[in-house]
């Protein structure tokens, strides 16, 4: 009787949990038994690792050999867990030592003939292993890259499971990783193609000052997609520690590239209106993956046409919006992925949605039910709204060019930098984050400046929410002007931002 051990990680969404992987090869009738509440593709890892070892030219056990997964209720998904079963068999035979395996994390899909084969999750899951406190992951070779993001974890790629057992034997090397690069920056469009549309470009500016969500409406063809699409262009890059959370998600959901999966620039995600509310969301069976939200997770979410994505996906964001992150239950259990994002809402003022307004066919009942598909609660989360023109004239004022993305950045850059120096103490980088008590209390600004938003209150013209949310922008406006706080007109034009009608 011989009983050999080694370790894998389990992911609950991005977050990782330590897997203890147990072979005991015991007298018996010859068979293999698998236990701790495996998914039924990993219930077909005991053929795959039996064939590879076999295709390794090493012997599978002739006797009863039984494999525990611990901790045993904790729901176990995929096959990055056969090369951890497929080294502890071999360690229970004698095959290999045991002695490198304390401390050392294994991941990986085998194949049939040996090889090791990619699977997704290796970022997320080597962080968690790094927080657990171990010092070594061997890993897939075609996931060295992502794997070498993780700092303070020896990472070691291996082709094949008798590269590895080679290793253990200490009669080879494995694959190391080279140095980390930054992934080159995708070509931002710049604002300089916009034509016109003054205010929706200063609306812009703001949101990008201060992370804050935006409504854009206004007929078909006055610039609503291209303005939302150069959004991250004005964006400050990804922190490094944001810049992995962003990865940790696109390794989950395995989109993320190999050859360089740190990227600095904000994501852009612009799903169609056809998307399920799983797709968007996230969702499917067991465990659920991450959706659209996630993979927008640090940069924009842009929903074009917004009217026509349907009440169900649209309300399914309302949590979302406050908390940053979503939780997904299903039958295997809770899962979290993270969700912060600005959302750039784009809508027709009406279905018929001609160029001119005096054009329109559509009755008022019709505008108001269109419309009405952007419910209130909805749009109460949303800072900024704009009403765009049609665009009269496609040459600019040569005495006036339009300003380009670089020059609206800088002064982006100058606001945000404000922001982050004045909540620095807090945790919050964006004054779209602050909350409202903490800017009522606080950061209380004189009875004479925020009259205005009283009186709307005291009107009904916006609620409670609605005034958390000048107060914010009105911060933002002031960062924008290099004021210490902000006056009374900052929070006027915060309040028409808000006051602004969709229809």
């Amino acid at each position: 009787m011989a009983l050999a051990r080694s370790w894998s990680i389990a992911l609950l969404g991005i977050e990782g949990r330590l897997v203890e992987i147990e072979a005991d090869i015991g007298a018996g009738m010859p068979g293999t038994k698998l236990v701790g509440l495996p998914d039924p593709g990993l219930r077909e890892a005991k053929d795959r690792v039996r064939a590879a070892i076999r295709n390794s030219r090493h012997s599978w056990p002739d006797t009863h050999v039984t494999l525990g997964l611990s901790p045993a209720n904790l729901p176990k998904v995929g096959s990055s867990y056969d090369l951890g079963i497929a080294v502890a068999v071999l360690a229970a035979s004698g095959v290999v030592p045991g002695v490198e395996l304390s401390g050392t994390v294994m991941l990986g899909e085998l194949a049939l003939d040996g090889r090791v084969r990619p699977v997704p999750g290796v970022l997320p899951a080597l962080l968690a292993a790094r927080r657990l406190g171990h010092r070594r992951a061997v890993v897939p070779a075609g996931c060295v890259s992502e794997a070498a993001l993780v700092e303070g974890l020896e990472v070691l790629g291996a082709p094949g499971l008798a590269d590895v057992v080679a290793w253990l034997r200490q009669e080879g090397e494995l694959v190391r990783p080279d140095p980390v690069e930054t992934g080159p920056a995708p070509h931002a469009p710049d604002l300089t193609d916009v034509v016109g549309q003054p205010e929706a470009r200063w609306a812009l500016e703001v949101a990008a000052a201060g992370g804050h969500h935006v409504l854009l409406t206004g007929p078909p063809g006055v610039g609503k997609t291209m303005l939302a699409t150069r959004l991250p262009g004005l964006l400050p890059p990804l922190s490094t520690e944001e810049a992995l959370e962003v990865a940790a998600v696109r390794s989950v959901d395995g989109s993320l590239s190999r050859s360089s999966p740190l990227v600095l620039v904000p994501p852009f995600v612009a799903p169609h209106h056809s998307i399920s509310v799983s797709a968007l969301v996230g969702g499917g069976n067991g465990l659920a993956t991450p959706g659209a939200i996630s993979k927008a997770h640090g940069g924009v979410l842009f929903l074009d046409e917004a009217a026509e994505f349907g009440a169900e996906r649209l309300e399914s964001l309302r949590t979302v919006l406050e908390e940053g992150e979503i939780r997904i239950a299903r039958s295997r259990g809770v899962v979290r992925y993270p969700a912060s994002f600005q959302l750039v809402l784009a809508s027709n003022p009406c279905p018929c949605a001609p160029p001119r307004e005096i054009d329109c066919t559509c009755s008022p009942s019709a505008r108001r039910r269109y419309l009405g598909r952007l419910s209130g609660p909805l749009l109460d989360r949303v800072d900024l709204r704009v009403r765009m023109r049609p665009v009269t004239a496609m040459r600019s004022s040569e005495a006036h060019p339009p300003e380009s993305t670089e020059v609206v950045r800088k002064r982006v850059l100058v606001a945000r930098d404000r922001a982050t120096a004045r909540w620095a103490d807090r945790g919050w980088r964006t004054n779209a984050a602050v909350p409202g008590p903490v800017l009522w209390r606080e950061f209380a600004l004189p009875r004479s400046a925020t009259a205005l938003v009283e009186r709307a209150l005291q009107h009904g013209a916006i609620t409670a929410r609605g005034a958390d949310r000048c107060l914010r922008v009105a911060w933002t406006l002031a960062d924008l002007d290099g004021a210490a706080c902000p006056d009374g007109d900052h929070v006027a034009s915060a309040l028409e931002f808000r006051d602004r009608r969709a229809a």
